[in-house]
């Protein structure tokens, strides 16, 4: 019986041990992505993108500039804590930051994955209230903080960024719809992963010819577990598959869907 016991105890020990290590290589590759240098002025940064807040005109882009700064951030450093007074907003230029619901000694959700050209507390600003999500980067990020009434101003001055700032919200309004449709509506967790895949590339990604998208991988195997509401192994496992199938490959930190249309019709 003691023997037994013994070799239980060493079986879970290197379970464990296999548990960790995966984690530790999952959280290497997430550093391991270099994001792009920002160049000074946001006209003529090159992570502009259509549809976001830095893509508004020259000229209004120029006034919010005055009306911010620069500071850059660490991997793994809080932005900004749920529930805290909405002071700033923040455009990220570069890098990639996650953001979460929950209490820090409690379960936490992550809500989703935040890239260049992303404005966040833009509600929370616009509303006079709280943070509703927590904030913290998954690589270096650099930023632009604008105070709340500075940027309450320069909305005033210019229309464009008026309707910029109602696309934004919409925006973020179409991310929640998205997570709850995930969570709620998808059946097999194939089905979940995929939709949160097709999510990331469309939120973080870019489009490449042949209707491929490609974005890089910030997510541990416990992280993308959390999100769709399974298990890190589950999670290993399905990927594997989607790889073997040739919907996907994974190589240099960066995940690149070759069917996404295959993603989108799992059930």
């Amino acid at each position: 019986m003691v023997a037994a016991a013994s070799k239980r105890f060493e079986e879970n020990r290197a379970g464990k041990t296999m548990a960790d290590a995966q984690v530790s290589i999952e959280t290497q590759t997430r550093h391991r992505h270099v994001t792009r240098q920002v160049p000074a002025g946001c006209a003529a940064c090159s992570n502009r993108r259509p549809g976001w807040f830095c893509s508004l005109g020259s000229a209004v882009l120029a006034d919010l500039e005055l009306a911010t700064s620069t500071i850059s951030l660490p991997a793994q450093a809080s932005l900004f804590s749920q529930g805290e007074d909405a002071r700033c907003l923040y455009l990220i230029c570069s890098g990639y930051l996650k953001l979460t619901t929950g209490r820090a000694e409690e379960k936490q959700m992550i809500v989703r994955v935040a890239g260049p050209g992303s404005m966040l507390g833009l509600y929370a600003v616009l509303s006079h209230g709280l943070y509703e999500v927590s904030a913290e980067s998954l690589t270096t990020a650099q930023l632009r903080p604008v105070e709340r009434e500075r940027f309450l101003n320069f909305l005033r001055s210019h229309k464009e960024a008026q309707m910029r700032a109602v696309q934004c919200i919409c925006q973020e309004y179409r991310f929640a719809l998205q997570d709850a449709c995930r969570i709620a509506l998808a059946e097999t967790v194939a089905a979940r992963l995929g939709r949160l895949l097709l999510e990331l590339a469309h939120q973080i990604g870019e489009h490449l010819d042949a209707d491929e998208f490609r974005f890089p991988l910030l997510l541990t195997h416990e992280e993308m577990a959390s999100m769709t509401c399974t298990t890190r192994e589950t999670v290993t496992r399905t990927l594997g598959q989607f790889r073997k199938d040739g919907w996907i490959s994974i190589e240099d930190s960066l995940v690149t869907l070759h069917h996404p249309e295959r993603l989108q019709t799992l059930a």
